[in-house]
């Protein structure tokens, strides 16, 4: 195994998640240890209600875990104020969610331009560089099309490439293709494994969909607050 595949990215020790509510405490997560390497693909399996959104969330430095740290390219987001570890999480992580979230009055092209825009990118340099990833995905005829113009899948292709449009280490996705039907999830999520490979991002998948967890590098699922590895055999 090469040293680039061996480069961690994100590491996850000793996430406690407990929300308190007047006098009811609940534990979302108990102690939660994870470790994602370059260019891995890793799924996270539950139950509805485990907290794999709440995983996600911490992971992605968008909430803070109750006791534990987790660690973005070997920076701390626990130990950054929010402002740096905005920054941290706009340099290194992708995001694809079940509902697409692209912006509507923007067409493809632009959704997919914008986070090189807010990166200070030059339009000409934005539009040249979100121009080729559509293409990659499919889309070279709808660069103009806004959203509601766009099918299902297509809007889940403009989601991709907008997540890896920054070279990502690692994009997290969550249900990324809960919301199709199965041949369109089938696409998308194939165009997924094919682009991980290019681009050597790391692929951390949330999902119930236990077949296409199969096709993952690792499967882990969370039970009782806690990760545990996850044998799929089909």
């Amino acid at each position: 195994m090469s040293n680039e595949m061996t480069d961690m990215v994100l590491h996850a020790q000793g996430l406690k998640k407990v929300y308190q509510e007047g006098q009811i405490t609940t534990q979302v997560l108990s102690h939660v240890d994870l470790e994602v390497l370059a260019g891995e693909k890793l799924a996270i399996v539950g139950a509805s209600g485990s907290g794999k959104s709440t995983l996600l969330h911490l992971l992605a430095g968008l909430d803070q875990p109750s006791s534990g740290h987790v660690a973005l390219m070997g920076q701390s987001f626990s130990r950054l104020n929010d402002v740096k570890r905005g920054r941290l999480r706009n340099l290194h992580m992708g995001f694809v969610y079940q509902f697409h979230h692209l912006l509507p009055e923007l067409t493809a092209l632009e959704n997919v331009m914008l986070p090189l825009r807010i990166r200070r990118v030059s339009a000409a340099q934005a539009q040249q560089q979100a121009t080729v990833l559509l293409e990659r995905v499919g889309l070279g005829q709808r660069l103009q099309h806004k959203p509601s113009e766009l099918s299902g899948g297509e809007r889940q292709r403009v989601s991709i490439a907008r997540a890896l449009i920054t070279r990502p280490a690692v994009i997290l996705a969550d249900e990324p293709t809960g919301n199709l039907d199965h041949e369109t999830a089938e696409q998308v999520f194939q165009l997924m494994l094919e682009l991980n490979q290019e681009f050597n991002t790391a692929l951390l998948v949330v999902t119930h969909d236990l077949q296409l967890a199969a096709r993952m590098d690792r499967q882990v699922t969370l039970v009782d607050g806690q990760l545990q590895p996850l044998s799929l055999s089909f």
